[in-house]
């Protein structure tokens, strides 16, 4: 598979998703910012019609009034990289599980939802993968209040 052109699958993706899409560069990254209503819709299309089959990593941030979901995609064969970024309020921190897109997603969305408290909708084993079941809280929150001796 040849390099995919980047700069066309974003105005191709632009056309399609409009506003809801906000695309920038950071010399690295193509960086896809989406509304959460539409991020299934786009993760679909970067797998089904731009080739990238690998989510490498999944991670979130903290921005105080809200959460930053961040995803690393890969296109193996084409050597190419893209970074999606969705944010949801921390009222109501959830977004649509996409393990059945990239089955890597199971243990990384269960590691955020542990640590940020960020749920994902339709994960089938949502639960915690590295504090017990009965810790109280998500400690990588930056509202969390550690525990002294």
């Amino acid at each position: 598979m040849h390099k995919l052109n980047l700069e066309q699958m974003v105005q191709d993706l632009s056309k399609s998703l409009g506003d809801k899409l906000i695309s920038s560069n950071d010399g690295f990254f193509e960086i896809l910012k989406i509304e959460k209503t539409e991020l299934r819709a786009l993760m679909l299309k970067l797998r089904d019609e731009y080739g990238f089959n690998h989510l490498a990593n999944l991670s979130s941030v903290d921005y105080n009034e809200e959460f930053e979901v961040v995803y690393h995609l890969y296109s193996i064969p084409a050597n190419d990289k893209v970074c999606v970024k969705t944010r949801v309020p921390r009222n109501s921190a959830e977004v649509d599980s996409l393990i059945d897109i990239w089955p890597t997603a199971d243990w990384q969305e269960r590691e955020v939802y542990d640590l940020m408290g960020i749920k994902f909708k339709g994960h089938p084993n949502l639960i915690r993968v590295l504090l017990p079941d009965d810790f109280d809280g998500h400690p990588l929150r930056k509202d969390f209040v550690m525990g002294g001796r």
